[in-house]
């Protein structure tokens, strides 16, 4: 069997293991990243709750009776010879029975991936076959969806030879496909397209560094040949009348299989939309969210309320247990000489309208409502039904118009999760979803084909009355309420995790769980920024607070006018790079006194530093200490600026202007520690103390502190920008926003206060 850790294969194994005890199986499994295929059969399979009735069974012999039964072998149905080593290959090609359910069944894969594994998958199966000279019988699991946009009558038999057929040449489309992912890739590393692809991570990342915004920019290139690769697919299927990519190659693997099969006898096996489980190995049993979930969550959520298709529409659902049923009768009956086709389905014999389906859903959801976190009850509304292409076209003016906001958006001087930077980023996200419902739901309500089932009505007709008891695939056996109501639903709000009862969420909230994590014991240290992450200010204001205070009041108010003059430069510079913005600042302080600066500094920490700092992050830094984590300061401020602040910690890396005769030079030792400086010096520090970074914790407010977020196990923003309020909502990083100090002061500039009289005054310039 291939695609055993698939909803079907899971289905599959389970019920060949339960209901077919004298079979032994060979499971063709890719082996993942981190797991091998053994692995990943023991956590992906076994341990699935599938197995809970045979575990009860077989209780402390689960384990011995699985290891004695099946047999796991590495492989790959996108490789030649599928991947496999010599023994796994006799093992492979000594089975009785191959059932083929690998496929990659995601609506819109890129063209090329879903040919090399739909269409081209069997065709390996059977090239491996043919080289061993042995002749199993192969059952390929397809879909009914093969027939296409048509209507009408779409019975069980190959469209070869059909006024349905499709006249293309598989082999061309495999070279087309192939082409036109090597065409995309040279189109996609031309100038003008690397220029935008560079702006778009700027974009997204602002100055988050030159290495960081060099991996962004090639991950774009590769997300837009990825995109380009699916909209090819989905073009070139709705070209040749079928609704997706993936129905496109699995149309043309069935061509390619009875065209190759040869000696070798085969059958094709093709259900409709496979759902949740009818009675076997539990009512109600899934795995993972499939076509129909996302939907009818949103829809009990208030999120959508607009259905792209039609009221007397059929929605071609069955049940899991009575395609895996179906399966296993398919493969017990044998081949025939010729290559036949069964298909499972409801439409033709117990149709299920999309009325009835959505009416029903509503009548659940009344009885059943979601609640919020707060014990409220959400809002659903009755359904309009709209055609896909309107709302389609309707849809796609509403995403651009959001893009464009975004983009306005990331420009703006806003802060914190709870602007309204957070909720138009969910609102986003919702957006593409709902998009992704009305492309895949509009495509599927154009296909109002009647699937025929004579065949394996036939098939179930044959079978004795135990088998029918035991193996039950007749869909007329549905009834449709109690499936809908008493079965799928119960199991999609678990699915989902959503709240079915008005109690207010008890327990931790997602941020207290982050938040004890950062705080636990475990962690090893924490790193700080310190601009807008523990104060609420900026180099600019420490140096006008410094440079005024020994200066009158006249020169105070010529000194504010030039630096406001200079504002919007100055901003410009350090969203561009903000280590030239620091290198170019600092030559401000040439011919300052070392003695003077420090004494000044130290005033500033009360006068101005305290006074805007954020409590909560002065308490942070004093909780992690008491949890006996390493405190460290990374900032681009001036090292005598924030000394001052050592009490608070173990370490302070900051920026560092060379001296001479006691007066500093405006030249910088060291490269500034921004961007992925303030990571590396980060990371070195840490391991030079014997610290893990993956047990370290970073807090930062900027885009361009990205570095070193990611360069610990756990990550805060801290009064983020636009930009990485959105960042950390996809990575799941905590957030905090910390206020600052009740009262303090909003001067347009800081000035400093005038030393004592008994003091010499010295200027700063």
């Amino acid at each position: 069997m291939t695609g055993s850790t698939g909803f079907l294969g899971t289905a599959l194994v389970e019920r060949l293991l339960r209901s077919v005890p004298d079979c032994e199986l060979v499971l063709l499994v890719r082996p993942g990243r981190r797991n091998s295929a053994e692995r990943r059969v023991q956590r992906e399979i076994f341990r699935n709750d599938a197995f809970d009735r045979l575990r009860s069974q077989w209780g402390d012999d689960f384990d011995e009776i699985c290891q004695q039964r099946v047999s796991v072998i590495e492989g790959d149905v996108t490789s030649e010879g599928l991947g496999l080593d010599d023994a796994g290959q006799q093992l492979f090609t000594s089975c009785d029975v191959i059932i083929h359910s690998a496929a990659t069944v995601s609506f819109d894969s890129p063209l090329d991936s879903s040919i090399e594994i739909n269409l081209l998958g069997p065709n390996r199966i059977l090239n491996l076959l043919k080289q061993e000279s042995v002749t199993p019988h192969m059952i390929s699991v397809s879909t009914c969806y093969v027939a296409g946009n048509r209507r009408g009558a779409a019975n069980e038999e190959f469209l070869a030879g059909t006024p349905f057929q499709v006249d293309v040449d598989w082999r061309a489309e495999v070279d087309a496909a192939r082409r036109t992912r090597a065409d995309l890739d040279a189109r996609s590393r031309i100038p003008e397209r690397l220029t935008a692809f560079r702006a778009g991570a700027r974009e997204e990342l602002g100055a988050a560094g030159i290495p960081m915004l060099a991996a962004k920019t090639e991950q774009l290139r590769e997300a837009w040949v990825n995109d380009e690769m699916v909209e090819a697919g989905r073009s070139r299927a709705i070209s040749l009348g079928w609704p997706d990519v993936y129905t496109y190659s699995k149309a043309l693997g069935e061509t390619a299989l009875v065209e190759l099969h040869g000696d070798i006898p085969i059958s094709v096996v093709r259900p409709s939309i496979i759902e949740s489980a009818w009675t076997e190995p539990s009512p109600g049993w899934i795995r993972g969210f499939r076509m129909a979930e996302p939907l009818i969550v949103s829809f009990a959520k208030g999120e959508l309320s607009t259905f792209p298709g039609y009221p007397e529409g059929i929605i071609d659902v069955i049940p899991v247990d009575m395609v895996a049923a179906a399966i296993i009768a398919v493969a017990a009956k044998g081949p025939e000489d010729n290559p036949e086709v069964f298909q499972i389905a409801s439409g033709s014999t117990n149709p299920l309208q999309y009325k009835k389906f959505l009416d029903t859903t509503m009548e659940w959801f009344r009885e059943h409502p979601v609640y919020d976190a707060n014990g409220h009850p959400t809002a659903s509304t009755e359904w309009k039904y709209a055609g896909s292409s309107g709302l389609e076209e309707q849809l796609q003016r509403v995403v651009k118009a959001f893009d464009i906001a975004a983009k306005v958006i990331n420009r703006l001087p806003i802060r914190g999760e709870n602007s309204f930077t957070s909720k138009f980023a969910e609102r986003r996200r919702n957006l593409d979803q709902i998009k992704g419902y009305v492309e895949i739901y509009g495509a599927y309500g154009k296909c109002e084909a009647l699937y025929g089932i004579e065949r394996t009505l036939a098939l179930w007709n044959s079978l004795s009355i135990e088998d029918q008891r035991d193996f039950g695939f007749d869909p007329s056996a549905i009834d449709w309420h109690h499936y809908i109501t008493e079965v799928h639903l119960p199991t999609v709000v678990v699915q989902a995790r959503v709240k079915t009862t008005p109690e207010k969420r008890t327990g931790p909230t997602r941020s207290e769980r982050l938040r004890n994590a950062v705080l636990d014991t475990d962690r090893h240290f924490a790193a700080f920024d310190l601009e807008n992450t523990l104060i609420a200010s900026n180099v600019v204001e420490s140096y006008a607070w410094l440079a005024t205070r020994h200066l009158g009041t006249r020169k105070r108010i010529e000194f504010t006018l030039r630096t406001l003059s200079e504002t919007p430069g100055l901003w410009r510079r350090d969203k561009r790079d903000r280590t030239d913005f620091l290198r170019y600042f600092y030559q401000r302080y040439k011919g300052a006194p070392v003695d003077q600066l420090e004494a000044d500094a130290a005033e500033m920490l009360s006068e101005l530093i305290l006074i805007k700092s954020f409590p909560a992050g002065l308490r942070r830094v004093r909780a992690h200490r008491a949890a006996g984590h390493q405190t460290v300061l990374i900032t681009g401020a001036l090292d005598v600026a924030v000394e001052p602040l050592r009490p608070l910690f173990d370490h302070i890396i900051a920026a560092t202007i060379d001296q001479n005769a006691g007066k500093l030079t405006g030249e910088m030792l060291d490269v500034p520690p921004t961007g992925e400086v303030r990571a590396q010096l980060m990371v070195d520090w840490a391991h030079q103390n014997g610290l893990d970074p993956a047990q370290g914790v970073a807090y930062a407010d900027s885009a361009s502190d990205l570095p070193m977020l990611e360069a610990v196990g756990y990550p805060v923003a801290v009064n983020p920008e636009t930009r990485l309020v959105t960042i950390a909502d996809k990575r799941g990083w905590l957030t905090e926003n910390w206020p600052k100090t009740a009262g303090a002061p909003k001067p347009v500039l800081p000035m400093g206060s005038r030393p004592s009289p008994k003091r010499t005054p010295q200027g700063v310039h």
